[in-house]
């Protein structure tokens, strides 16, 4: 399919992006999406919107159907995916409302398939830049026009969920250096890159984690806080991802994305790709 060039998932609080839209349903070989998946033209560009928890948020982020959400953007055409999504503050100075651009991943999930490459041909892809350099700078280069209070950088660790961590965890977390806390970039941000697509991640502060809370007076961390905090800067993301995406240019030139399979491929030349 050429249905559209650019993916969007949205995450907690965030589930319709657009008023007049074109509603598809793609099959896959992994079972249904999150949900169905409207396309509309943003600045000429064709863009899917697809809510990672669902329109209800019925599915949990263990739950969510990871490998059918990618696979059905791959089919429609997209090259690259904008991944926004609530996220914890692991340090004091990430305030909640910042915006964090992330550009490393700790997994600490457990048990959910990240990858479609069971074989029969063995499949490595490098992982050391997990994030789309070029869309990351152009994140950067919005968010400074827009005047938001953001981070240029960060490393997000990635819990099971659905529960919150423990104090003890969290601290761990902030003592390694890791800046948010999130339960849905993994395995994500994997899967789109197995599929050679540009993926860019776009964390909103909506608390600070327990651990940091223990140190201090700020409130611990609920669903309740976290989806209020993220609705009061939603229009703020929609403003911010409608702005990259008129900045997004139409052929990838500045990344290499669109080549992670080159080499990492183990056992014969000749192969069927997934598309």
């Amino acid at each position: 399919m050429d249905k559209a060039s650019i993916g969007i998932f949205g995450g907690t609080g965030f589930y319709k992006f657009f008023d007049n839209m074109e509603e598809v349903v793609v099959e896959t070989p992994y079972g249904s999406t999150s949900s169905s998946i409207s396309i509309a033209e943003i600045d000429g560009k064709k863009v899917a919107f697809l809510p990672r928890h669902g329109k209800n948020h019925e599915y949990p982020p263990h739950k969510i159907p990871y490998r059918a959400n990618l696979w059905a953007m791959k089919k429609l055409g997209v090259e690259r995916i904008i991944s926004p999504n609530a996220c914890g503050s692991l340090q004091s100075h990430i305030k909640v409302g910042d915006f964090v651009i992330c550009d490393q991943f700790v997994d600490r999930t457990s048990g959910r398939v990240s990858t479609f490459y069971d074989g029969p041909i063995t499949t490595h892809i490098g992982m050391a830049e997990p994030y789309c350099p070029e869309l990351m700078q152009i994140a950067v280069n919005n968010l400074k026009k827009l005047g938001y209070s953001h981070h240029e950088k960060g490393t997000v660790v990635v819990i099971e969920g659905p529960r919150f961590s423990t104090i003890s965890e969290s601290k761990w977390f902030t003592s390694m250096g890791w800046d948010v806390i999130n339960m849905t970039q993994y395995p994500e941000v994997v899967l789109a890159r197995e599929l050679e697509m540009c993926f860019l991640n776009i964390s909103v502060v909506t608390d600070y984690d327990v651990g940091v809370v223990s140190e201090g007076s700020v409130e611990p961390v609920s669903h309740e806080m976290v989806t209020k905090i993220f609705n009061e800067n939603l229009e703020k993301l929609k403003t911010l991802i409608i702005n990259i995406i008129k900045d997004i240019p139409d052929k990838r030139e500045k990344c290499k994305c669109g080549e992670t399979l080159k080499g990492a491929r183990v056992s014969g030349e000749n192969f069927i790709s997934l598309f």
